[in-house]
């Protein structure tokens, strides 16, 4: 055989050996083609009968001797000697080889008749890329679509096989005859199910290692559709206009997976009427019938006008009436009628004598009683008696006055009343000097209103025609008061009465209600300081690079919206501008209002006011629509807009138990004559702009608050309003005689004006040395809600007690421009955002951030908006401006299951960073 032993490989061995007669190798085991892994090195075998020698040959080349492993043994079946032989590749002798083909090898076997190959085994270096040549993508497909992800696994040796992995769990399309995995890598999903959501992967793995591809999210999403309308409801009034609704629901199906909510209302309602109850009435009598053999006759009537109706009640009393028609000359049983009554004719005519006689002798000593208290009290003061009801049709209006002998303080008997004042003063007025009249008439320290309708029980007194009056008008002062439920530091004091008449005509009589300042792309908040008004104008509502000069002011005049029928006006008239700012993302504008909410007994309307000056109605709060969005709570609706201008919420009852809620508060002040002293009791809607008015009024007048004011529930069932002075310590104190109780009409407090209901009462002290007052201010409203307010305040003020208001003290931030006007860090808002708008397999995207935060209704507004999230952040942001309820938030992103981080933990220092992290979890 030829040398195998030196290094040059080039001598060619001989491809027959001469030899004995015998039989050609053939090859039991022959080369496998093999990969080469990272940098360990393959071993190739060989094995052949009858073989007297095996070489190796690669690339075209023998390879050396002392490289090939030889082992030979003897077939027992046969006899022939076996020969099998190894040789180890290398990385390195792959990598140098350079040939137009791979690395391959092939064995060469020799006999006595010749020689043999085998098979030429290629010999490639393994390996797997990392990058895919193409991802899945993530899609959002409609239930029953088709669904195809595409898979091109990264270039390797051995080609990559490929997995479909969903929520980390292999897919085997032999279990699913709708998906199919075999065509090209691709996973095709015929008809998408509602299962079919999830986190779609593709797997690749060869020999050398396995390659994951970017998940592909898959959402299969329900668009929402409309159930059928229920029926119509009863007519929710039993006596006149009311209304009717019927609903239906957006959940044939339930929207799902982010699909589209349904389109259009949820709720329709219509006005109806209910025939009213109508009760039976007699007509009049018929003619007397002709005279019968009994000697009576006849007459009758029918309940026909009307009938009764609709469940009405039926007439009172009889339908047939019969007398004697002979006037007692009529014959029965022999005798004349008139003896056989004449017996009980005499004993009447007694009765009626003996009565006529008490009668008047009682009449006599009414008359005595009454001249002798006239007589007192004409010596004593003089009695002032307000009523204006004589306006709408009640009491007639009278004012006496007796001037004392000697008195020269007293104006003159010789004014009469003016019924068409608006707002007058009646009673004895001190002009001890020119500063005196000056306040008297500046200040209006008595500001009763027309309406005031005082109840008298005595009608001998009307009878005097006294009439003397004096009246001054004053004009009101608006000012500022704050409103909530928790206690501030701002007090009412009195004022030095020489001071106060020093400096009075240096006091506006007016204060602008009005907050302006520089907004940008960073957003911020404005706030009319304690009106419960505010502007929140979020972060890149406006344009970057621009920045403009907004304004929010209330109206404090009279309110050009008057409303009609029976709607009345709920909050202040709000503007907001200027009007050609034009936002990207809605801001939020927040009214307070006076109505106990229940869309049962109020249907609330906004308004907003055209550059005509005309109000136009935006939307009722119940509405469906996706142009604004309003959020009514207890004590403020928050409303979502686009554009600015003046709006204005108007409430219309739709049913008797509708509720305005008033504040009822009580002030004093001595009088300029220093035995008495004034009450001033106020009656205004429940809201921080109408109490700052009063506060502010007050103030101006010296006047203290003498109790916490409390809340009256004021129905819609027409019952006027009663206030009444109760428990006067009787000898200390006295009140003028019939003037302790005060009544108002219902149409003067359900309607509202603009100034606040007040009505007046004039105490009088017997003796200087009575500093304590102690008594009760009773308000109710008849067959209605009633509060009782407890006097007890000292008449000096250097011995006075303040009464604390309960606010929300706001006076010092009106503007705040930037992060710090936002109770949630912009980071952590960012996070949410991005976790809530992106739909999720469970269900936990921004409905669910809605629903979580008591937003429930009409959330197709949101569905429309770019970032559903961003606004409801927004919404809650208007909610929680003054408690910033940080707690609230993190426990209802906890139970969504997107966090168990509390964002109250967020420490002021932590606030300002922008890397705070929200959540060490899920990285919000």
């Amino acid at each position: 055989f030829p040398s195998l032993a030196g290094n040059d490989n080039s001598e060619a061995l001989p491809e027959s050996i001469p030899s004995a007669p015998g039989t050609l190798p053939h090859f039991m085991e022959e080369p496998d083609d093999s990969y080469i892994i990272k940098s360990n090195p393959i071993v190739l075998r060989c094995k052949a009968k009858p073989a007297m020698q095996i070489f190796f040959k690669c690339n075209g080349e023998w390879v050396h001797q002392n490289e090939h492993v030889s082992e030979e043994s003897l077939d027992e079946a046969t006899g022939l000697k076996v020969r099998e032989v190894f040789i180890n590749v290398t990385r390195q002798q792959v990598e140098d080889f350079h040939g137009p083909e791979d690395y391959w090898c092939q064995c060469v076997a020799w006999s006595h008749l010749g020689t043999s190959k085998s098979r030429k085994a290629s010999v490639r270096i393994a390996y797997l890329r990392k990058n895919f040549e193409q991802d899945p993508q993530g899609k959002e497909v409609p239930i029953e679509g088709m669904i195809v992800l595409h898979c091109r696994p990264p270039e390797g040796v051995p080609a990559a096989e490929v997995e479909w992995l969903k929520n980390e769990e292999p897919i085997d399309s032999n279990l699913d005859e709708n998906i199919d995995t075999r065509a090209d890598h691709n996973l095709i999903i015929r008809q998408a199910r509602l299962s079919d959501s999830g986190n779609y992967t593709c797997m690749a793995a060869n020999i050398v290692a396995k390659r994951r591809s970017m998940s592909a999210t898959v959402v299969v999403y329900v668009n929402g559709g409309w159930s059928s309308w229920t029926e119509w409801s009863n007519c929710n009034a039993r006596c006149g206009r009311g209304w009717q609704k019927r609903s239906r629901t957006c959940t044939n199906p339930a929207p799902l997976n982010g699909g589209a909510f349904c389109e259009g209302m949820s709720v329709q309602k219509i006005t109806c009427t209910s025939l009213c109850p109508v009760d039976g009435s007699w007509e009049v009598w018929s003619e007397w019938s002709v005279c019968s053999p009994e000697c009576e006759h006849l007459r009758v009537r029918e309940c026909i006008a009307p009938p009764p109706r609709n469940g009405g009640k039926f007439c009172e009393g009889l339908g047939q009436e019969s007398e004697n028609c002979t006037e007692g000359l009529c014959i029965q049983d022999k005798k004349p009628l008139h003896e056989i009554k004449s017996q009980n004719l005499e004993t009447a005519s007694d009765i009626a004598l003996y009565s006529g006689l008490g009668a008047a002798v009682l009449a006599v000593a009414v008359l005595v009683v009454g001249v002798t208290l006239y007589r007192r009290s004409q010596s004593e003061y003089g009695v002032d008696v307000i009523d204006s009801s004589a306006l709408t049709g009640g009491f007639q209006t009278f004012n006496f006055k007796t001037v004392r002998q000697g008195n020269s303080l007293l104006l003159n008997s010789s004014m009469q009343p003016d019924l068409t004042v608006s707002r007058t003063y009646s009673g004895p007025i001190c002009l001890q000097d020119p500063m005196d009249k000056e306040l008297m008439t500046e200040s209006s320290l008595f500001n009763p209103l027309s309406d005031i309708k005082v109840k008298v029980q005595s009608s001998f007194m009307v009878s005097l025609g006294v009439t003397e009056r004096a009246e001054f008008h004053g004009k009101a002062h608006p000012g500022t008061f704050p409103h909530g439920n928790h206690r501030a530091f701002g007090t009412i004091q009195a004022r030095n009465k020489a001071m106060y008449i020093q400096n009075l005509a240096s006091i506006s009589t007016t204060s602008e209600l009005k907050t302006t300042a520089l907004f940008g792309h960073l957003g911020g908040r404005l706030v009319v300081p304690n009106t419960g008004v505010s502007l929140l104008i979020p972060h890149g509502a406006i344009p970057e690079e621009s920045s403009w000069e907004i304004y929010l002011a209330i109206t404090q005049k009279e309110s050009s919206l008057q409303p009609e029928g029976s709607d009345v006006l709920l909050g202040p008239e709000v503007t907001c501008g200027p009007s050609e700012v034009s936002v990207s993302t809605p801001f939020a504008l927040t009214i307070p209002h006076c109505a106990d909410v229940n869309p049962e007994h109020w249907n609330i309307h906004l308004k907003r006011r055209t550059q005509q000056g005309k109000w136009e109605e935006v939307m009722s709060v119940e509405e469906e629509t996706t142009s604004c969005y309003c959020l009514l709570d207890p004590y403020a609706c928050h409303i979502l807009l686009n554009s600015f201008g003046t709006y204005a919420l108007i409430g219309e009852p739709i049913s008797d138990c509708a509720v305005r809620q008033l504040k009822v508060a009580v002030f004093g002040c001595l009088s300029c004559n220093s035995l008495d002293y004034n009450l001033r009791v106020y009656c205004m809607d429940n809201t921080p702009c109408a109490f700052q008015e009063v506060v502010s009024d007050e103030r101006l007048q010296g006047g203290q608050l003498l109790e916490e004011p409390k809340l009256l529930h004021f129905k819609g069932n027409t019952c006027s309003l009663q206030i009444s002075v109760l428990d006067i310590p009787p000898f200390l104190w006295r009140i003028k005689p019939f003037t302790a109780c005060q009544e108002v009409p219902f149409s003067r407090v359900w309607r509202g004006s603009a100034r606040p209901l007040l009505c007046a009462f004039s105490l009088e002290r017997y003796s200087p040395g009575t500093t304590q007052l102690n008594c009760k201010v009773c308000v109710r409203q008849l067959k209605g809600h009633e509060q009782v307010l407890h006097v007890q305040t000292s008449i000096l003020e250097s011995e006075r007690e303040t009464i604390t208001f309960f606010a929300h003290d706001d006076s010092n931030f009106p503007a705040q421009v930037g992060p710090k006007a936002f109770k949630i860090p912009f980071s952590i808002r960012q996070r949410i955002c991005a976790t809530f708008d992106t739909p999720s397999a469970k269900g936990k995207d921004w409905q669910m951030l809605a629903q979580k935060n008591s937003i429930n209704r009409n959330l197709s507004y949101f569905a429309t908006q770019s970032s559903p999230s961003a606004v409801i952040l927004d919404l809650w942001e208007a909610r929680h401006q003054h408690d910033g309820d940080l707690d609230s938030l993190a426990c209802a992103l906890e139970e969504i299951g997107r966090t168990h981080s509390k964002i109250s933990d967020i420490t002021e220092t932590e606030l300002e960073e922008p890397d705070f992290s929200y959540s060490r979890q899920n990285g919000l």
